[in-house]
């Protein structure tokens, strides 16, 4: 049913593309709407252009969406607002449940801490090590955020091998017409929230600056869940001449988090708002430098260069998983104490330089563009766990004897790449391109299981050619078919290379994950009233890590043994319509009413190994966001409707299992409501999230911060004001 709504989308969609086309006199001057920092774009959303910056976009599925024009909670990063009219983005609403920040994934891919996607900031890595260790626990405040860009997996050649693709959040720029501008938002909301967002920003004669301090602190849905966290940044811009500007960035945070812990099925049937734990902690202090020269010798030739160093750290203690979610923290009648908490702690250094260059040139009258570029990247990462900390309640991170584990991880990456456009004619481009990766990882250190201590020296070379290929064939000025196929991998991450058990084996051949994404699609704006992008994707993932039991055929006895398992294939349909009805009645209207539709069908399955058939682990079938919009120049107010299909915890498919990851995944549907009014230099926000206060869940997980069931928040709202001087 939902791809007939679809198809029959397509077809009403395209007699407005040739209807456009007839016509097409529309002027790109006129359209102020439809020109936001250089994206197509209507009321907030759009797609990128075929090449910014240097990096080529054409031919690929992608969006760009600009913050400042939605009504979003962006106090507390609500995802499902502020990136939820991406077709099929499926989001794990943790942020406020123990985990720093809210994880996406995209075509049924998992969406925890947005492992699967390449997650960057001004174009840079903020992850700790995307080829090892590659979790989001920062992403900056939406408060500084001015615009969002997304692109799929085709992202692999230019940003790196990552199956999801990219997600860059671009920060504000200094005001150029301006010496100092200063901007404070300050916000309240339930359990809890207060947020101060304050920045300032100018420009004087080549010297350009902005800055922000963000403090935020919430109580929590539930007890045993309050949090604080500051996040900083500064950037210093200085333009040399036309041709060169050179600047430097600093990123920071620091929180401190407390976590609820994790639910049974029957606890979360009770009460959504229930606790088991008492004492789980977590902080994750994150810094990340960046200097960078953009370099422009003539008007066909960008060059960039971009240098990165990343130092943070997690560090947890809690009443580590044993025994799952039921397990109960309380005092020992024995002792009349708790029992020990356990004690992690991972330090996280990497070094990142890219350098881009992108030339235009003719082939006979036909204008081509070359992007290419080189990628080094150095990490270390030290994993500390298992060690045995105290009895108490409080953020202590002492221990008591060695680690249970101390493990340190190394990887080298050297990354080349290249594309190129053709085009033939006016209308058709043709961009291929290759990437080829160069990965060197150690691992290194001891585990101790059993009181057996294992040691570990991991040493692995592996080399990896990806090829792909877009293109792009424009329909009108404002509409385009496009079409891509590109490999992509994801690297053995350095859990995988930690021992696991005194009878366990790791294959020494072990394989990372590869495979490809392909997308066909039809996008575009039709004036400034309508506004579509639909596709159709193919997403082959192939050798997923696991463990199976094997028989040692010498003794007899049974091991353990970590290898590659199994393939799954994603295929579905991607969608987002938005329609201003006003604007078509008359494209002069002062006045916007429009309604949108962000749709995604996605069918993830096994196609090998012992789960084949069963539905991939976290991937929503049917992924529906509705909404209405009404603006003016002042005043705006969206309306939006969240339904999100049903899942499974593991690739077991099992509804029921005392394994707390394992289980289903209920459907929910959650209704969003925001409104912004605008006057002079003062907006004033308000809202209210999850309407009917449904209790529902994104996450079953057999570690922090559950284990077990994480509940999302239920109804909620937020007031803010926000001045400009």
């Amino acid at each position: 049913m939902h791809i007939k709504n679809i198809l029959l989308a397509i077809i009403i969609t395209i007699p407005f593309a040739a209807s456009a086309q007839k016509s097409d006199s529309i002027k790109t001057q006129n359209l102020k709407d439809l020109e936001i920092v250089g994206f197509k774009n209507i009321r907030g959303i759009g797609h990128m252009p075929d090449v910014k910056n240097g990096i080529i976009y054409a031919g690929k599925k992608n969006e760009v969406v600009i913050v400042d024009s939605l009504d979003a909670n962006d106090a507390i990063n609500n995802t499902r607002q502020i990136l939820g009219r991406i077709p099929g983005l499926n989001i794990v609403e943790t942020e406020t449940g123990g985990f720093t920040a809210n994880g996406i994934g995209t075509r049924g891919l998992n969406p925890l801490q947005s492992i699967e996607m390449n997650t960057r900031q001004d174009g840079y890595n903020i992850s700790a090590d995307i080829y090892g260790y590659n979790e989001a626990y920062y992403i900056p405040p939406m408060n500084a955020v001015q615009r969002i860009e997304m692109v799929r997996g085709a992202a692999s050649l230019q940003f790196g091998a990552q199956f999801g693709g990219l997600v860059n959040y671009v920060i504000k720029d200094a005001p150029t017409d301006k010496k100092f501008e200063f901007t404070t938002s300050q916000t309240i909301g339930s359990y809890g929230l207060f947020n101060s967002f304050n920045s300032v920003g100018g420009t004087y004669k080549k010297l350009s600056y902005y800055g922000f301090l963000q403090y935020r602190a919430i109580q929590g849905y539930r007890p045993n869940s309050q949090q604080w966290q500051i996040s900083g940044f500064g950037k210093v811009q200085y333009k040399v001449s036309e041709k060169l500007n050179l600047g430097i960035e600093y990123s920071l945070l620091r929180n401190q988090i407390k976590m609820p812990g994790g639910l049974t099925d029957s606890l979360f049937n009770v009460s959504s708002k229930m606790s088991t734990r008492a004492r789980n902690w977590l902080k994750s202090p994150w810094n990340v430098l960046t200097v960078y020269a953009n370099y422009a010798p003539t008007e066909a030739t960008t060059i960039s260069l971009k240098t990165t160093y990343l130092f943070s750290q997690r560090s947890l203690v809690w009443r580590n998983e044993d025994g799952g979610p039921q397990a109960i923290d309380g005092i020992d009648p024995a002792t009349n104490a708790y029992a020990p908490r356990e004690v992690g702690n991972e330090d996280m250094k990497n070094s990142t330089t890219e350098f881009r260059l992108s030339k235009s040139y003719n082939i006979g009258n036909q204008k081509a563009i070359l992007s290419g570029g080189l990628r080094y990247a150095y990490a270390w990462f030290k994993r500390q766990g298992g060690g045995e900390g105290s009895t108490g309640s409080d953020f202590d991170l002492s221990i008591t004897g060695d680690w249970g584990y101390n493990l340190d991880f190394t990887t080298a990456n050297v990354a080349p790449f290249v594309e190129n456009i053709f085009r033939i004619g006016n209308k058709l481009s043709i961009t291929p391109g290759f990437r080829f990766e160069y990965l060197h990882s150690t691992a290194s250190g001891y585990k101790t299981t059993d009181d057996v201590r294992q040691i570990t020296n991991e040493n692995r070379n592996r080399t990896f050619p990806l090829f792909g290929v877009g293109l792009e064939f424009k329909v009108t000025s404002n509409t385009n078919v496009y079409g891509n196929i590109t490999q992509a991998y994801r690297p053995i991450d350095y859990s995988q290379l930690e021992p696991f058990g005194t009878t366990s084996k790791i294959n020494p051949n072990l394989k990372d994950a590869y495979g490809f994404n392909s997308d066909l699609g039809y996008r575009g704006t039709i004036k400034n009233y309508l506004n579509f992008d639909i596709d159709a994707f193919y997403l082959a993932y192939d050798n997923k890590i696991g463990v199976v039991v094997l028989t040692d055929p010498s003794t007899g006895n049974q091991y353990s043994y970590r290898t590659n398992i199994a393939n799954s294939v994603h295929k579905g349909i991607e969608s987002y319509i938005e329609f201003n009805f006003l604007k078509y009645l008359n494209t002069a209207s002062k006045y916007g009413l429009s309604l949108f539709n962000s749709f995604a069908y996605v069918d993830a399955k096994y196609t090998s190994g012992e789960y084949k058939g069963n539905r991939v682990e976290a991937a929503a079938k049917t992924i529906n966001r509705i909404g209405v919009i009404f603006n003016n120049s002042n005043f705006s107010a969206t309306f939006q409707i969240n339904s999100v299909g049903d899942a499974y915890g593991d690739a077991s498919n099992v509804k029921a299992s005392t394994d707390p990851i394992a289980g289903y995944i209920p459907a929910y549907t959650v209704l969003d409501f925001s409104t912004t009014y605008k006057i002079k230099n003062y907006t004033v926000q308000l809202g209210a999230n999850n309407l009917t206060n449904k209790s529902y869940f994104t996450l079953r997980t057999d570690e922090y911060p559950g284990p077990g069931i994480i509940p999302s928040i239920g109804r909620s709202f937020y007031i803010g004001l926000t001045a400009t001087f």
